[in-house]
């Protein structure tokens, strides 16, 4: 993911539902205001003629701001310059154009506003409205600024945390896969120099992965079938595997990486010190509510104590499984929010289930 830079943040809506709903909102406030106007100053003229005239003004107004608002000069200049300026240029343009458009509407002939004698009230309540309307606004835009600047920062910090977890948990898993070429290298050279050159081909891949902060789920899959087949040449006929990826899904996009702790648990607390043949296989398959990819083993199972306490322990050690489950809950709570989970369940007669849920 590169971060991009923040657009300004703009109160207008962007639909054609949510314009209406704005200009109705302006017909009523105007509406309003023409009514507070009749109420306060009963002399001045009928309530019909003051709807038709504030209507005219207000709306004119509205469409002389977002007009404004859309010039590139004025993107340019401060908030508190830019909605001073446009106060300056929409109230007088939206006094003066509204009132001809309401002689217009009412029949009568255009005219310069004030041209035989001009009453100030008028004059000062369509500044006052308009100004609060214009405050309003520019509140929403700060607010909206604020909002967006906040978002930023979250996913920025979530980035972070996710190379973080990353930078932690990739060692991990190297020294590992060493550890065991190591044995081997003792055992049986022959097969060492084979492991040798799957390691080579699985740590290609890692590279790649490392470099990017998602790789699609066909990629994350051949990652597992490299790391198996290392394994497998460890563990020889003990270790049994299968991979299931529909086609649909082989494009979905996931973090890196995501997977491999706990097949890599399946294998290093299950089967591994289990006695006689073991089997894992990791399947994904698409729902309604997202995707579900599940590792499941017929190892020796959890231990007694809540699964879930163990996974969360914040004092656990790089050797437990809780190491590997705690960073890829992390993991997923950074990239995709609460809408992901990890679940552990037990099998029958013997085995675990991890479940991973990626939201749609």
């Amino acid at each position: 993911m590169y971060l991009s830079s923040p657009h300004r943040a703009a109160p207008w809506p962007r639909s054609a539902r949510g314009a209406a709903r704005f200009v109705a909102a302006a017909a009523v406030v105007w509406a309003v205001a023409a009514a507070l106007l009749h109420i306060l100053v009963p002399g001045l003229d009928s309530l019909a003629r003051l709807l038709v005239f504030a209507e005219c003004v207000g709306l004119t107004m509205v469409v002389c701001v977002i007009l404004l608002q859309r010039q590139r000069r004025l993107e340019r200049m401060a908030a508190g310059t830019r909605w001073l300026l446009t106060g300056v240029i929409a109230i007088p343009t939206g006094y003066l154009l509204g009132h001809q458009i309401a002689f217009v509407l009412l029949g009568e002939p255009l005219r310069l506003v004030g041209y035989r004698h001009i009453s100030l009230v008028p004059v000062l309540f369509t500044v006052l409205v308009g100004g609060l309307g214009l405050r309003h606004f520019a509140t929403r835009e700060q607010l909206a600024r604020e909002a967006t600047a906040r978002a930023e920062a979250q996913r920025l910090a979530a980035e972070a945390q996710l190379r973080l977890l990353r930078t932690q948990l990739e060692p991990h898993m190297l020294f590992n896969t060493l550890a065991n070429l190591r044995g081997l290298v003792r055992e049986d050279a022959d097969r060492a120099e084979t492991m040798i050159d799957r390691l080579i081909v699985y740590l290609r891949g890692t590279l790649t992965a490392s470099q990017t902060d998602s790789v699609p789920l066909g990629r994350e899959f051949a990652q597992l079938r490299a790391y198996l087949e290392i394994m497998s040449l460890r563990m020889g006929p003990r270790l049994s595997w299968r991979l299931d990826l529909p086609a649909a899904l082989e494009n979905t996009p996931v973090p890196p990486m995501l997977l491999q702790p706990l097949v890599e648990n399946a294998i290093k607390h299950g089967l591994e010190p289990k006695v006689g043949p073991g089997h894992i296989e990791v399947v994904a398959c698409a729902g309604d509510a997202g995707i579900e990819i599940r590792v499941d083993d017929n190892g020796l199972g959890l231990p007694p104590q809540d699964p879930e306490a163990c996974a969360d322990d914040a004092d656990a050690r790089p050797e437990s499984p809780s190491y590997g489950l705690r960073h890829v809950r992390e993991r997923l709570q950074a990239v995709y929010g609460p809408q992901a989970h990890l679940r552990l369940l037990r099998l029958e007669p013997a085995g675990v289930r991890s479940v991973v849920h990626l939201p749609a």
